[in-house]
């Protein structure tokens, strides 16, 4: 059965140690989205009706308030369990404040994942 593996990142500039390590656990490909969590926007005091042009202060405060959030559609639980175990090395465990959230949906049906050779 496949799942669909979502990881909300806490830290962005640790984006790329996480893809890569995803990568190396198997998993086909992977989205990444800039999001952000309601209580980063509450405590930074996030404003959506910025003017055009906003200052540098505001842009350095947008960036304060960032998470990463990428997904990936994986084959079967082994996956899964390498691309959880594979995040947790990169990011520590995630029981811990300020590393992230992993969750794992189980995915009925999934249209134009192209198949692997010999899989």
């Amino acid at each position: 059965m496949p799942y669909l593996v979502v990881f909300v990142l806490d830290d962005p500039d640790r984006c790329r140690e996480v893809l890569d390590a995803w990568e190396e656990a198997g998993a086909p490909g992977v989205t990444i989205l800039d999001s952000s969590g309601l209580g980063r926007v509450r405590r930074a005091d996030m404003r959506y009706d910025l003017p055009l042009i906003p200052s540098l202060g505001d842009l350095f405060r947008r960036e304060e308030s960032r998470h990463c959030t990428l997904f990936s559609v994986v084959k079967d639980q082994s996956q899964v369990d390498a691309i959880a175990e594979a995040t947790q090395s990169v990011v520590g465990e995630l029981d811990r404040k300020d590393t992230g959230l992993l969750f794992v949906i189980p995915v009925d049906r999934v249209y134009g994942l192209p198949k692997r050779e010999g899989g």
